[in-house]
């Protein structure tokens, strides 16, 4: 058996984890720059007005009428919640697989518990008792029917507190004749207009198929899908994540650049972040992908955008030679006269970093590893960038993200910790 957790409006809850006063009220968060709606909890999924995604500024008197609170993206507090929901699902089990950042997959087969419902609600009491986030459990045969199982326990808390759990044959059909196609796990919306055409409206029908057809007609990945539903497991299930092929960031500035220097440092941010995930999984990068692009939804600015690719003399993951290169790239599509406002990096091909091959012509430190290895202790025993190339720079909130709201990051800086106040009466 299979359980399925998901954290219940994650962004939204983690910020009202920390707020007490905020229960029960219209809590939203907002995507990089504060552009657009992301995350809302169910009092601001409620209100008619506000959409997911919505740009901001088309919908800010609707927020304010309604007293909806919000909250610049504090993706620094989301990762470490999510850790802890992690950390906490494995000792109920040692085979997790970490799905998404709210979202797991555990491994319950063969376990004595009296009951499986007790099973999930002593999953979902622990973990909003030690992190204060609510979440739903689904269990179920396989893990297209969890996932489909914890989406039931959702739609009708009332009924099952949470958790429901698909542990018989009726359970099985009565789950897949509630569910629309469309919401199954796996089947896109294209398969999902298809099978409508069809006259396949919920997963039962879709069940009750041939083989054959779904084969031709959806590949093998459909036959997968098809027979989890029917109980049959066909999705491997994975605790070790597979190491990256392809590894980049791009956000856009605050404000639009046209200075070149700030441009480089917040390039050399960036290459500092992906390198240190690089290292993580123990890789290194064979090609350097570098772009500059001006506003494209502005009608008053010239327009230019560029890209470069750049072999790498000897596959890497040293931060002060990629950012060596990242910098020379750069200077080769940067045109002034532009105001720019997104830089990107990408680093493809991804190899162990046992596999590199040495370079006769390349130059010396290339590959810094003791150097790096001291960077990340650092950085991970007293936080992100703690230690930095100084080619980063020192104007960071010159170019960054806006994020006006954005809530202390609680868990992870000394100098933002939740301070409480003792009232004596």
């Amino acid at each position: 058996m299979i359980a399925l957790v998901d954290c219940n409006s994650f962004y939204a809850t983690c910020e009202q984890v920390f707020r007490p006063d905020l229960w029960g009220t219209p809590v939203v968060v907002l995507s990089n720059n504060d552009g657009c709606v992301i995350a809302a909890n169910k009092e601001a999924k409620a209100i008619s007005e506000i959409s997911m995604f919505e740009p901001v500024f088309k919908i800010k008197k609707q927020l304010i009428a309604n007293k909806v609170t919000l909250f610049s993206s504090n993706y620094t507090l989301y990762g470490e919640m999510s850790q802890r929901v992690m950390n906490i699902l494995s000792t109920f089990s040692p085979q997790v697989e970490i799905y998404s950042i709210d979202e797991a997959f555990v491994d319950v087969s063969g376990m004595k518990y009296r009951s499986l419902n007790n099973l999930g609600h002593q999953i979902k009491d622990r973990i909003y008792q030690y992190t204060g986030l609510p979440v739903g459990v689904g269990i179920a045969p396989t893990k297209v029917l969890a996932k489909l199982a914890n989406k039931i326990s959702k739609k009708k808390v009332s009924e099952n507190k949470g958790v429901f759990v698909i542990d018989s044959e009726e359970k099985r059909i009565e789950a897949l004749k509630w569910a629309d196609v469309k919401t199954v796990w796996g089947i896109g919306s294209k398969h999902a207009k298809r099978l409508k055409n069809i006259g396949i409206f919920t997963a039962y029908e879709f069940t009750q198929l041939p083989e054959e057809w779904i084969r031709k007609n959806m590949s093998v990945v459909g036959v997968r899908i098809w027979n989890e539903l029917k109980g049959i497991p066909s999705i491997e299930f994975k605790t070790m994540p597979k190491p990256k092929q392809g590894i980049g960031t791009a956000k856009s500035f605050g404000k639009k650049l046209e200075d070149l220097g700030m441009i480089q440092e917040a390039c050399s941010y960036y290459i500092s972040e992906v390198s240190e995930v690089l290292r993580s999984q123990n890789s290194c990068a064979t090609y350097l992908q570098i772009f500059l692009h001006t506003n494209y939804f502005s009608d008053r600015d010239k327009q230019y955008s560029n890209s470069i690719t750049v072999t790498l003399s000897i596959p890497t993951s040293d931060t002060f030679t990629l950012i060596s290169e990242a910098k020379k790239a750069l200077n080769a599509i940067y045109k002034p006269g532009y105001r720019f406002k997104k830089v990107g990096v990408c680093l493809s091909g991804i190899i162990p970093k046992e596999y590199v091959q040495g370079n006769l012509f390349a130059p010396p430190h290339y590959n810094n590893n003791k150097l790096m290895s001291v960077f990340d202790t650092i950085n991970q025993k007293y936080g992100k960038s703690t230690l930095f190339s100084g080619l980063v720079g020192t104007r960071v909130k010159e170019w960054e993200l806006i994020k006006e709201d954005r809530s202390p990051r609680y868990t992870t800086q000394w100098g933002e910790l939740l301070e409480v106040t003792s009232v004596r009466f």
